[in-house]
């Protein structure tokens, strides 16, 4: 029995996958928060507020509520901002039944607490529940679209990881699995923070040489991190390390990449983030990350200055030239 899944969040990432899911033959169903955007979605057979000209495939509904796209599934994915992913599970919790499976494509820490997703959904919901993380390097626009894809699916559940691959992979999109549910949750977190930076640097004329090396010494913080909190070195080599950090570093689909250039231009944050009109993950990252590194007693200097820039008043140009300044060191550690 193909049994349906549930995509729960209705942005431009949860339809986007909704949208491949059924593309790949898996009956969907997606859900969101706002019932005018339901019936909206229900009418048009397409997300007109996130993904106008992606059409919905025949094979994915929209639910009316959260009780009508969990009847009856095997297979829950959630991809809502991280803002609100304890809430979302916070209301799984009275509605599951063990032997459903539950994945996320929710990227960053929690703000208040710090914790990667996998933490917060073990706090939530337990132990008893088989659960796994998507990630890599992916365009919501692009996904929706068809455009030839690749990401990873991670749980310690390697039958799991696999059937979600499977049920996402189509001729124009690759999956892979991973058992580091750890590393590459911290890669999708870690790359936002560079993709802001990476942002400012071009906005600022600091040219391709100095994009290199942001993206370069970001991929070792965001390693070095990694590993510091359990995850596998070279996981940061694969889909969710470098090439999530790549993409979202160079491209201006990127509201990371949107508000570093944003910010370049003279704008405040909140100036910047609401020209974007999306959540904006690296901002909230940075302030976060900041606190992690320092529990860790890491120095992380391109993420630190980052921060200093989002929250501290600093001067762009004078980071820039703090880090250029820094003693020759060697290159790994």
């Amino acid at each position: 029995m193909n049994a349906p899944i549930a995509v729960l969040g209705s942005g431009s990432w949860g339809t986007a996958l909704a949208i491949q899911f059924a593309r790949a033959g898996k009956p969907t169903r997606l859900w969101g928060r706002d019932p005018a955007q339901l019936t909206d979605m229900r009418q048009a057979r397409c997300n007109r507020r996130y993904l106008p000209d992606a059409p919905f495939p025949a094979l994915l509904d929209v639910a009316p509520s959260l009780e009508a796209a969990l009847d009856g599934v095997s297979d829950v994915l959630v991809a809502v901002p991280s803002s609100g992913f304890r809430a979302l599970l916070t209301d799984l919790a009275t509605r599951l039944t063990r032997d459903v499976c539950i994945a996320w494509a929710t990227k960053g820490f929690e703000r208040n607490t710090g914790l990667l997703p996998h933490q917060v959904a073990h706090e939530v919901l337990g132990s008893g529940y088989t659960m796994a993380v998507l990630s890599g390097p992916t365009f919501a626009r692009e996904v929706g679209a068809g455009l030839p894809t690749a990401m990873v699916v991670a749980s310690t559940d390697e039958a799991f990881a696999m059937r979600v691959a499977e049920d996402l992979a189509s001729p124009g999109f690759r999956t892979y699995v991973s058992t580091d549910i750890t590393g590459v949750e911290i890669g999708g977190a870690v790359k936002n923070v560079i993709a802001v930076g990476a942002g400012l640097s071009d906005g600022l004329g600091f040219g391709a040489n100095m994009r290199v090396a942001l993206i370069t010494r970001g991929l070792n913080e965001m390693t070095r991190l990694g590993v510091a909190l359990g995850a596998r070195e070279r996981t940061f080599m694969g889909l969710a390390g470098l090439g999530d950090l790549v993409l979202t570093c160079t491209d201006d689909q990127s509201r990371n990449r949107r508000c570093g250039l944003a910010l370049s231009r003279g704008l405040s944050v909140e100036d910047a983030m609401r020209e974007i009109g999306q959540v904006v993950e690296g901002y909230h990252a940075a302030r976060v990350l900041r606190g992690v590194a320092a529990r860790l007693g890491l120095d992380l200097p391109i993420c630190e200055g980052i921060c200093r820039i989002l929250f501290d008043g600093a001067n762009a140009g004078e980071v820039v030239r703090e880090l250029m300044a820094r003693p020759p060191q060697a290159e790994f550690e």
